[in-house]
């Protein structure tokens, strides 16, 4: 939002939130009747571009976040946090409004009349007028909206992006785009007078328009030296995002559209123009501290990579009614995804402390972990992501599993693989109330489920299993007089419940008014109960210095990370040298973990109560 929002700031279809589509509903059923009774073809072509330059947009951003992440060729080197998100996420208000005033004219200028497909006249006429009326208008246009009166009310909302993504350039107060739409508007308008709009023009200068947009606004250097030293006048016709990087950074320099030659007339071209874009060139990928490995766990979760939708992945995984009607385009992404990728790839990046963490992402499911058919191509994945990461001689390596094979295997290795156990395990038994005596043990008995048992036996909490074959198991891990905490009941009255995966809907249904349910898996078990209370899966809430936090860790809240990732980034701080990875292996000191969490400005989560309900 600008400082002071002046008149028409609003977009008109703002109360209508994520249904605002509603608004071009009438116009996509009207151009599919007319298609198919063959009365006006014209109409169905204005939705195909519309969808074109939606899933245009998308592309655009995300190539822009995955070469951001990976760090090459960068240009400003700081963070995108979630209130550019959220300012952001209207980026596709400027396409409905196009489509809507293009139907508008077609429907009630152009009526049934149509539109040859193809007139070279035409196309030179919407080139020419673009180079010249258009690129000099706006120009003037644009530092005028820089006047004081103009920026606080309308043109500081688009600047307060200082870091700039594809889709910022069009973000902008609905006034603003009035503006635009008038002056981006003069080529087709005056071909239409003329009687020589094309259905080409109009797609052409749209795409034109679209591309350079999103072109220079990326935060990466991405034209080659050889496209200017081909024809070095280019320089003047063609602006780089380094160019209108510096007019986000600066904001009284470089104020062209498209053509930087108004600026160089009218000497408002930055002096460091050129130097930045041959630094930006110069900027080698990121060299990572440490690389957390990860995977995709439900089908809605591909929402949650921070490559795709920006505004699904900033908010926590939740049952969304659009995500069902959008289950035919995730099952393609899905398939696809998980059939093509043979190797891990980078997707985020982020800043905590003086380290440097890279995300990258193992295109498989939850469920492959469990299927035979897959359990080689996955481990190959993993092998060839340490061996990577041992060339670029990373500090540690988090893995969401147990890597222990590979340590086997490669005995000599300088980074540390690190599982998250411990951490994930300490999280867990000090989200268990103070005052509490006993707790109720339900799920598999994992890694980190032995661990929690091990620990409250130790310290006096009596552990209540309900099942003689988990006894037996458990039991043979505890020493001493702690065994006697572990104990066989068919009573399920405890009120503090520690719960992995495999707990099922008669449990549930079993447990007491007030239960409060502790999950110590990596997913949250189902909410059944509105009388009882549910606590995250194992996670812990980041330090504030946290840098580049602009997407949620599936169903956990913002800023807040899962403690097996945690895990590996404290590991990395500390600069421990130990591995902790294996399912054998005795797991690292927890409460040495769990200190250094919090020497290192993690927080732990607040368990929920009644005034949550």
């Amino acid at each position: 939002m600008a400082s002071r929002p002046g008149l028409l700031t609003d977009w008109p279809w703002t109360p209508l939130g994520s249904f605002k589509y509603l608004v071009v509903v009438p116009l996509v059923i009207d151009s599919i009747y007319s298609y198919a009774t063959m009365r006006d073809m014209d109409k169905l072509l204005i939705v195909a571009v519309m969808v074109g330059r939606i899933v245009h947009s998308q592309m655009w951003i995300s190539y822009a976040r995955y070469k951001t992440a990976k760090g090459t060729k960068r240009i400003v080197n700081k963070s995108i946090e979630f209130d550019q998100v959220d300012r952001e996420r209207t980026w596709d208000d400027q396409v409905i409004f196009n489509t809507l005033i293009v139907y508008l004219t077609k429907v009630y200028v152009l009526g049934t009349s149509t539109v040859p497909f193809w007139r070279l006249d035409g196309v030179v006429q919407v080139a020419l007028l673009h180079a010249g009326p258009v690129e000099f208008i706006y120009y003037w246009f644009h530092r005028a909206l820089h006047h004081h009166f103009l920026y606080s009310r309308y043109h500081s909302h688009h600047h307060s992006s200082i870091v700039t993504e594809p889709i910022t350039s069009v973000v902008h107060p609905f006034a603003e785009h009035i503006g635009y739409t008038l002056i981006l508007g003069i080529p087709l308008v005056t071909t239409l007078l003329c009687g020589t709009v094309s259905a080409a023009s109009i797609a052409l200068y749209i795409t034109y328009i679209d591309f350079m947009n999103n072109l220079g606004h990326c935060n990466f250097e991405l034209i080659p030296r050889s496209f200017f030293s081909l024809f070095p006048p280019l320089k003047y016709l063609c602006y780089t995002p380094s160019f209108h990087s510096l007019h986000h950074t600066q904001f009284r320099t470089n104020y062209s559209l498209f053509m930087p030659m108004y600026d160089y007339i009218y000497g408002t071209n930055d002096k460091c123009s050129d130097s930045l874009y041959e630094s930006s060139l110069e900027e080698e990928e990121e060299k990572p501290d440490a690389i957390h490995l990860t995977h995709l766990t439900s089908l809605d979760s591909i929402y949650h990579l921070r490559l795709g939708f920006a505004s699904l992945s900033s908010h926590p995984l939740s049952s969304r009614c659009y995500l069902v009607l959008m289950r035919p385009f995730t099952l393609i992404i899905s398939f696809k995804l998980t059939s093509f990728s043979s190797r891990t790839f980078v997707f985020e990046r982020n800043r905590i402390g003086d380290l440097t963490l890279h995300s990258h992402l193992l295109p498989k499911f939850s469920s492959h972990y469990k299927s035979r058919q897959q359990k080689e191509s996955i481990n190959k994945m993993i092998e060839a992501a340490i061996l990577e990461a041992e060339k670029k001689d990373v500090r540690g390596e988090e893995l969401n599993g147990y890597g222990e094979m590979y340590v086997r295997k490669y005995p000599k290795l300088k980074i540390r693989i690190v599982d998250g156990s411990s951490l994930a395990a300490a999280v867990v038994v000090h989200s268990i109330p103070v005052d509490t005596r006993e707790v109720l043990f339900r799920g598999r008995i994992t890694k980190i489920g032995r661990a929690i048992v091990i620990s409250l036996c130790q310290n006096g909490i009596k552990v209540m299993v309900l099942r003689e074959e988990e006894h037996s198991m458990l039991a043979g891990f505890i020493g001493g007089h702690c065994k006697e905490n572990l104990v066989l009941t068919t009573n399920y009255s405890p009120m503090i419940w520690l719960v992995g995966d495999g707990l099922s809907k008669e449990d549930q249904k079993k447990a007491r008014k007030g239960t409060l349910f502790i999950p110590f898996s990596q997913f949250p078990p189902s909410k059944l109960r509105k009388d009882c209370f549910y606590h995250t899966t194992p996670a812990m809430i980041i330090p504030d210095s946290a840098q580049n936090i602009d997407s949620c860790e599936n169903w956990l809240g913002r800023r807040v990370m899962s403690a097996w990732r945690v895990g590996g980034i404290v590991h990395a701080l500390e600069g421990w040298e130990e591995h902790e990875c294996g399912l054998e292996v005795p797991m690292a000191n927890p409460p040495r973990v769990w200190e250094a969490a919090l020497r290192n400005g993690f927080k732990p989560l607040v368990l929920p109560s009644l005034e949550t309900k």
